[in-house]
Formats: structure tokens, sequence, C-alpha cells
């Protein structure tokens, strides 16, 4: 969740989401990859930089008691209003 609270402040490459949320390199990127493969990020090259951005809005509640279950809904980016 950290990391698409990230993404949600524009396009972040690896070492920014470390820095960021002080994880490892290597969890970063598995998460990343796991986003992008269920199309809630994309990524694109930048030098020698992987980018990642938020192509999907993303949105996390939690269920009353007593389940307390995560409900994710993933929608198409719409933009929030200013």
């Amino acid at each position: 969740m950290e990391i698409l609270r990230s993404l949600t402040k524009g396009e972040r490459c690896v070492s920014d989401i470390m820095r960021e949320l002080g994880m490892d390199g290597k969890t970063a990127k598995h998460h990343l990859e796991v986003l992008e493969r269920a199309g809630i990020v994309e990524s694109r090259i930048v030098g020698k930089k992987k980018v990642y951005r938020l192509v999907k809005e993303v949105r996390i509640e939690i269920s009353p008691p007593p389940c307390r279950k995560f409900i994710v809904t993933v929608l198409p980016k719409t933009g929030c209003p200013s």
C-alpha cells in the first residue's frame, strides 16, 4: 500500500521508492513487478532507470468488525479534483 501511496505523487524509480519507504531494492522491485503484472502500474526506461507510474485508481477499505477484511477496488485512473 505504501508503494501505491508513493506513486500517487508521480512517477518514481526503484531507488526513489527505496529511499522514501526505507525498503530494500529486491523487495521494491518484486512488489512493483506484481503491480505491473496486475495492470495497476506501468513502467518505462529513462536513461538507466526504470520509472513506474500508476495507471489505475486503487481504493482500499477495511470492512467493519468482526470480519476486518481489506476490500480492494481497482478502477480506471480518473485524476483527482483539486
